[in-house]
């Protein structure tokens, strides 16, 4: 069973290609013209186990936020394609990250009901080089939780004093929970869910 989807999003904004393989080692090539982000998907994709192409074309001269946020609803609905019909899936995934002086809480449900906690800092610098505003990231992981279908909560535990380790830290928890939750279990041959679906 090939667990692999390719998106295309394309609208007056953006153009984006989103391929990813949830049984993959890792690797990945991404281009989005925002550097930061691209440094968090390479971490998602390194930390997941997940093989990610990422190649979007926006309107950057305007700022971050179409490209972005396209990119996250591409990478949701791959991630959903992807996992198929979920069966023997492992569907829960949780990880508590350190990223030096911060300590992030990702939990993830498969279930196919998108729903969407965050908790971070409200006093993070506004920008992390010179075209990623940290209020982006929010945005992002309930972009891609509401597209992928899928239950994620998001805590940052303690706050730090470095906005990109506060990020990272978390695209980092949200990699292997997913890491966890996508696994396939030997001991499952059907969908894990009394309803019988997912």
């Amino acid at each position: 069973m090939s667990r692999t989807a390719r998106v295309e999003r394309t609208t007056n904004e953006t153009k984006v290609v989103v391929e990813v393989d949830l049984d993959g080692t890792g690797t990945s090539s991404i281009a989005t013209g925002v550097g930061f982000y691209d440094h968090m998907l390479t971490a998602l994709s390194k930390h997941s186990g997940i093989d990610l192409r990422v190649q979007a074309d926006g309107d950057l001269h305007i700022d971050a936020h179409h490209t972005v946020e396209d990119v996250a609803i591409a990478l949701g609905q791959a991630f959903a394609e992807a996992l198929g019909d979920k069966k023997g899936i492992t569907r829960y995934g949780d990880a508590t990250i350190p990223m030096d002086e911060v300590l992030v809480q990702a939990a993830v449900d498969l279930s196919g009901r998108p729903y969407f906690v965050h908790a971070e800092p409200e006093t993070m610098t506004p920008m992390i080089g010179p075209d990623y505003p940290t209020s982006l990231t929010k945005h992002v992981l309930e972009s891609f939780a509401f597209n992928a279908r899928i239950s994620l909560h998001v805590r940052v535990l303690y706050a730090g004093r470095d906005a990109h380790h506060i990020v990272e830290g978390q695209f980092k928890a949200l990699a292997r929970a997913l890491r966890t939750a996508v696994a396939l279990d030997p001991r499952v041959t059907d969908v894990p869910s009394t309803k019988g679906a997912l």
